[in-house]
C-alpha cells in the first residue's frame, strides 16, 4: 500500500496515528492522505509540525460527500483507506442521534461504495484495504465477573453512538460478503493519550483541576472502563493493515480496566503532583451529576487474536501512560485554550450545569 487515506485525520486518535504512520514511513515509504471535515472535534493544530513533510496531505471533505469521496480515491491512488472519521461522544448521541447516524453510518457507506467503484475490477483489487475503526461499546454491557468481549460476541449496543457503529461494522462486513471489498475491523477499548477533545473524561478532568473547577461523576463512579494508551492503538491498527487477513476483525484492549471513580482519583493525584499543590488539594471538586441514560456498566477486551496472529502487546504500561498524559495537558494550555471554544463551553454548561 503506497497511498493511505486516513479519514478523521484531525482527531484525536487519527492525528496520533498519522504522526506514527509519518514516523514510521517517512522515508517516502507512503504517502499519508489526511481527509477531515473539521467539525468540532477536528483541530490541525494537532499535526502542526508535519504540516511541512512532503508525505504528507491534507483533504478538507466530508465523507458523506459521496462524489468527492470516490474522485479523492481515484484521483489520490488510494491503496488503502482508515476509517476514523465518526461522532464518537455519547453524550452529543443522546441529545442529537440524526447526526450520528448521519456521520457515522451514511460517511462509513459512502466511503465503501467509493472505495467499491473505483478498486473493483482492477487486477489489485485484492491488495487494497478498507480498514474500519470501530469500539467496544457495540457488543453492549457487562457485568463484573463477566469474561471480556471476544470478536466473535453479539452485538448489543445501548446507545445511538454505539448503535450507529454497529450499523458500520454491519454494512462493511456486508460489502465484503456481497461485492468481495478486501475489509478489516477492529474494535479498540478506550483510548487515552494527547490530543483528545476535552469532552472526554482525562483531559476534561485535568483541564478542570488546572482551573479548579467542578469534576462531574456520573452517578456513583462505579462504571467500568478498559484503558488502552494511543500509541499502542496506533501500533495495532498499523499491524492490522499491513498483516490482518482480509474479512477478519480484531480486539484491541488495553488490560487496564478502573472505575471511573478510580481514574479521576489518580487524575487528582497527578495533576496536583504536577502543579506543585498538596496532596488531594482537588478531590473536594468532585461532584456527583445523574447519570447517563443507559449507561452501560462494564467494557473489557479480549487481545488474544491480535497478540496470537500478529504479535501486537501493550507496550506502555498504565502508571506511566497515565502520568505522561497529565503531564501533556498541563504543559499544553494554549492547545487546551485553542480547543475550548465558546461552542464547547456553551456544550459543557448545556450538559452538566445545575446537575
Amino acid at each position: 500500500m503506497k497511498n493511505i487515506l486516513v479519514t478523521g485525520g484531525a482527531g484525536f486518535i487519527g492525528s496520533n496515528l498519522i504522526h506514527f504512520l509519518l514516523k514510521k514511513y517517512g522515508s517516502g515509504e507512503r504517502e499519508i492522505f489526511n481527509l477531515d471535515a473539521l467539525t468540532y472535534a477536528g483541530n490541525l493544530g494537532n499535526l502542526r509540525d508535519v504540516e511541512g513533510n512532503p508525505h504528507y496531505h491534507f483533504i478538507k471533505a466530508d465523507t458523506t460527500d459521496f462524489e468527492t469521496m470516490k474522485r479523492v480515491i481515484g484521483d489520490y491512488g488510494i491503496d488503502g483507506i482508515i476509517n476514523l472519521a465518526a461522532e464518537s461522544h455519547v453524550d452529543r448521541s443522546i441529545t442529537d442521534p440524526f447526526t450520528f447516524a448521519r456521520t457515522n453510518v451514511m460517511g462509513t457507506l459512502s466511503l465503501l461504495q467509493a472505495a467499491l467503484e473505483v478498486w473493483e475490477g482492477r487486477p489489485d483489487f485484492g491488495d487494497k484495504r478498507f480498514y474500519h475503526i470501530s469500539t467496544d461499546e457495540v457488543y453492549g454491557s457487562l457485568e463484573p465477573g463477566d469474561a471480556p468481549f471476544k470478536e466473535g460476541d453479539l452485538y448489543d449496543p445501548h446507545s445511538p453512538y454505539s448503535a450507529s457503529k454497529a450499523s458500520c461494522d454491519h454494512f462493511v462486513r456486508a460489502y465484503r460478503d456481497t461485492y468481495g471489498l478486501p475489509i478489516l475491523i477492529s474494535n479498540c477499548s478506550n483510548n487515552y493519550g494527547p490530543y483528545q477533545f476535552p469532552e472526554k473524561l482525562i483531559p476534561l478532568v485535568v483541564n478542570n483541576i488546572r482551573h479548579g473547577k467542578a469534576l462531574p461523576v456520573y452517578g456513583t463512579g462505579e462504571n467500568i472502563r478498559d484503558w488502552l494508551h494511543v500509541d499502542d492503538h496506533c501500533h495495532a491498527i498499523d499491524l492490522i493493515l499491513h498483516r490482518g487477513r482480509p474479512g477478519e476483525t480484531y480486539n484491541i484492549g488495553g488490560h487496564n480496566e478502573h472505575t471511573n471513580i478510580e481514574i479521576i482519583k489518580l487524575l487528582i493525584r497527578i495533576a496536583d503532583s504536577e502543579l506543585g499543590r498538596e496532596e488531594g488539594h482537588s478531590l473536594p471538586l468532585i461532584t456527583f451529576v445523574t447519570d447517563r441514560k443507559g449507561h452501560d456498566k462494564r467494557y473489557a477486551i479480549n487481545s488474544e487474536k491480535i497478540q496470537t496472529e500478529l504479535g501486537w502487546r501493550q507496550e506502555i504500561p498504565f502508571e506511566v501512560g497515565i502520568r505522561n498524559t497529565v503531564r501533556w495537558y498541563l504543559e499544553n494550555e494554549e492547545w487546551m485554550r485553542s480547543v475550548t471554544s465558546g461552542a464547547y463551553e456553551a456544550y459543557y454548561e448545556k450538559m452538566y450545569a445545575g446537575r
